[in-house]
């Protein structure tokens, strides 16, 4: 299973569905970077997203968004072809 890195904070509704969806699909190692406990993340994620929002999700070395875009992803069925990479 591929890796994925989540950048997120805590009290976050967006994050906290985020991480049910990938635990719900078998993500067991989920790398998360808590951008409230380390804001020097945040500069981090917006240099590798282009993005200012949290949860920002890595799957691999590839950027699939927030919250939204994947649970597009996984409605369209290629959200478990990117985690079986």
């Amino acid at each position: 299973m591929a890796t994925v890195t989540m950048y997120a904070t805590g009290t976050c509704p967006f994050c906290i569905r985020a991480k049910q969806l990938l635990t719900q699909r078998g993500v067991s190692d989920l790398v998360e970077i808590r951008v409230d406990q380390d804001p020097s993340q945040r500069a981090v994620m917006m240099e590798l997203s282009g993005r200012r929002t949290v949860p920002q999700i890595f799957i691999g070395q590839r950027h699939v968004g927030g919250c939204d875009d994947l649970f597009d992803l996984d409605g369209s069925g290629q959200l478990e072809a990117l985690l079986a990479a």
